[in-house]
């Protein structure tokens, strides 16, 4: 009979990340993301002091998993909604939490006024290439020759046009201070984003104007692949249209 072991729980969940049952599908990376945003509110001590907007699409209910003030948002406007929280409690962190479909396609006017503006808010776009919640449409990132369900021949860039590069779009924007790209791929990585999301929390804290990080992330689901592929799907097709790495940075002297 071999001696029973007490097992010591080395990371347990941030306080501030809610003990639901996912609804995202296994090998989602909005989990992950989920827990990066949570882990630097709990850091950081902003849980009373924050307030974020769910968007229109696979985390339309984000707020069943975030222990903090949120506000939902019609489809693509929530840095609408996030310019008017921020201009009426301009001593709160507003930060706004959207996908491709919600940022880049009905929302890009949105996305590009609000930046334009250099509204003081904080943007976490998740792209993972699909329009996820409602059946794995081509979105505006889709990748040329990607089949999805409304392109199942692959996007045709004599039709469709190439995939749209949301960062390096708002980068040439004078009053966007802070850009970064990562994705959800190894462990290395995944501390990256999580960097990169507290930067652009702090530009706002700073009051610096607008900032924004694009993460790249899984969706096994509509890409048809099991989940430990699309890590490396992301690494070697994704970064060679959506590179990796600080796209703008005018707030801080260096990014490390």
């Amino acid at each position: 009979m071999t001696e029973s072991k007490e097992l010591t729980l080395k990371a347990g969940r941030p306080a501030t990340l809610l003990e639901q049952r996912t609804h995202y599908c296994p090998g989602c990376g909005h989990g992950t993301a989920h827990r990066l945003v949570m882990e630097i509110i709990d850091e950081d001590g902003l849980r009373e002091n924050v307030i974020g907007i769910a968007p229109v699409g696979c985390a339309v209910v984000a707020y069943h998993y975030m222990d903090i003030d949120m506000v939902e948002a019609a489809h693509g406007r929530a840095p609408a909604v996030a310019t008017g929280l921020k201009r009426v409690h301009p001593d709160k962190l507003v930060f706004t939490y959207q996908g491709d479909g919600d940022l880049a396609a009905i929302g890009a006017g949105e996305a590009i006024h609000a930046a334009n503006r250099g509204e003081n808010i904080s943007v976490i776009f998740i792209n993972n290439i699909c329009y996820g919640m409602t059946g794995g449409q081509m979105a505006p990132t889709t990748l040329v020759g990607q089949k999805t369900t409304t392109s199942p021949y692959g996007r045709n860039i004599s039709t469709e046009g190439p995939p749209l590069r949301v960062s390096e779009l708002l980068a040439t924007l004078e009053r966007v201070v802070y850009v970064e790209r990562c994705m959800l791929t190894t462990p290395k990585e995944i501390r990256k984003a999580k960097e990169a999301i507290r930067k652009v929390f702090r530009v706002q804290q700073e009051k610096k104007g607008f900032a924004l990080v694009e993460i790249l992330s899984p969706c096994p689901t509509h890409w048809r692949m099991p989940p430990a592929e699309c890590g490396k799907f992301i690494e070697e097709k994704l970064t060679k249209v959506f590179p990796v790495g600080v796209i703008k940075n005018t707030a801080f002297a260096e990014t490390k």
